[in-house]
């Protein structure tokens, strides 16, 4: 069995809704709004080895009001979640699995869209979003069941993926879509502060590669092309699996919010890998990009030292990096901020877009399997971290940003992540005094069930 079914991963098979949970410490007042993530869930046993990407999306969240917090988790019930349902068992294999025929005449597609990845929040709707492009699905805020697909008025003719952006200044939402298998390879697309698709082009690339972020600036938008795709050897005999082109660098594309592919500016950097950017900003004529860098995601010698995250044959080492791309000269220049491994950075979303100080990144715990045993907040301008400790035996997510109301320094705030004991059997939510990380949490919310570890999550102020 995989270990991604197992032990802090093992699913869970109950959907709950608990008003009244027990709390130690003690909630801040001002804390109001929903906390949610997303996590791949299987409802059904695996057809096939399973990779911790495959399963089922389900969203769990905390709603804080008034001192008091209350705990609810669904399954998104995507098309393809409904047609297993009504089969009664599982249809899809998944990716670690070949694209036979039997795979290729399943509604949607061979690989199966789970919607179990990210999450945002636009114009107060909640949307649960897939890595590989699918369709955005919404879900209610009042308890997380599936509303419908959003296609923003049969707009969206193809896929929308993980990790758009919000402008706090514009209430745009800037997204793109990206395919392995068929042209166009990479999309761009902006929807309007009224909910409008008001752009959606191709943008080539000569190669299909496996895309997972972006990034915005005030005036701007960063597409990311990263030579990790369809191994060529392998592919050439007929057989599909991921490879790391290490002879072809890495792109960036910078091109006017509202612009399109004729607009796109590529810069050339060191061959790497990026699942997730922290953030982009413009400085003088440079376009600033801070992320989290993965300098070999797939060794030519598998390594043999222990406590590296493996998913599959992908190693993961990911390192705090900044690029600078200017846009008189067309140069770049990259460099590394930081050693230690840490993934799934938050940061205030209320700056998005401009040069920011705080960063909050999960620390990689030294395990196979990828997990987190803390919290790193890096001051992006200094240098300086500050770290907190997850208790021993408990390992934790993403942690979103709940600002305080009427807040002006940027680290106002709280950060708000699930935690999960495999050997207790028990699952909780941790609340920071983002100023204060080393302190611990200020309270402890006891969740009514054990909970898998899982992916992205979002703040839903006053949802």
């Amino acid at each position: 069995m995989s270990a991604y079914l197992e032990a802090e991963h093992e699913p869970v098979t109950h959907e709950l809704d608990v008003a009244g949970l027990k709390v130690t410490g003690e909630l801040p007042k001002a804390l109001d709004g929903l906390y949610v993530r997303n996590s791949g869930n299987p409802k059904f046993a695996p057809k096939g080895r399973y990779h911790w990407f495959d399963g089922d999306g389900m969203v769990h969240g905390i709603r804080f009001a008034d001192g008091g917090a209350r705990y609810m988790n669904r399954w998104v019930e995507t098309k393809a979640f409904k047609h297993e349902r009504e089969a009664g068992k599982a249809l899809w294999s998944g990716i670690l699995e070949p694209m036979t025929d039997e795979r290729m005449v399943l509604p949607g597609g061979p690989i199966k869209d789970t919607a179990n990845t990210d999450l945002v929040f636009h114009r107060g709707q909640l949307l649960a979003l897939w890595w590989l492009s699918g369709t955005p699905m919404q879900l209610s805020t009042k308890d997380l069941s599936t509303v419908g697909p959003q296609k923003f008025g049969g707009a969206l003719k193809g896929g929308f993926s993980a990790h758009p952006k919000v402008d706090p200044r514009t209430n745009e939402l800037v997204f793109f879509d990206f395919s392995i298998v068929r042209e166009p390879y990479l999309r761009y697309g902006v929807v309007d502060a009224e909910g409008t698709l008001v752009k959606y082009e191709p943008v080539p690339i000569p190669t299909p590669h496996i895309l997972h972020d972006m990034a915005i600036t005030e005036n701007h938008s960063v597409l990311m092309d990263f030579p990790l795709g369809w191994d060529r050897e392998k592919l050439a005999l007929g057989k599909f699996r991921i490879g790391f082109d290490r002879a072809t660098p890495s792109r960036f594309g910078v091109l006017p919010r509202r612009g399109g592919a004729a607009d796109v500016r590529w810069f050339e950097a060191e061959p790497c890998y990026m699942y997730h950017s922290i953030n982009a900003y413009e400085s003088g004529d440079e376009i600033v990009l801070v992320g989290c860098r993965v300098r070999d995601p797939i060794p030519q010698k598998r390594s043999d030292r222990e406590g590296i995250a493996r998913l599959d044959n992908i190693e993961l080492v990911p390192e705090l990096y900044e690029w600078r791309m200017n846009l008189k000269t067309g140069a770049l220049k990259e460099r590394q901020l930081d050693d230690l491994p840490t993934e799934f950075p938050k940061t205030n979303e209320l700056r998005q877009g401009t040069k920011l100080r705080y960063s909050y990144n999960p620390r990689l715990s030294p395990r196979s399997e990828l997990m987190f045993d803390g919290l790193v907040k890096y001051d992006l301008s200094s240098g300086a971290k500050t770290k907190w400790e997850s208790p021993r035996g408990w390992y934790v997510g993403e942690a979103s940003f709940a600002p305080r109301p009427g807040a002006t320094d940027e680290d106002d705030g709280w950060l708000v992540t699930f935690g999960t004991n495999a050997a207790d059997r028990a699952s909780a939510c941790f609340v920071l005094n983002a100023k204060d990380l080393a302190a611990g949490p200020v309270a402890v919310v006891h969740l009514p069930q054990r909970i898998p570890l899982g992916f992205h999550s979002y703040w839903c102020a006053g949802a």
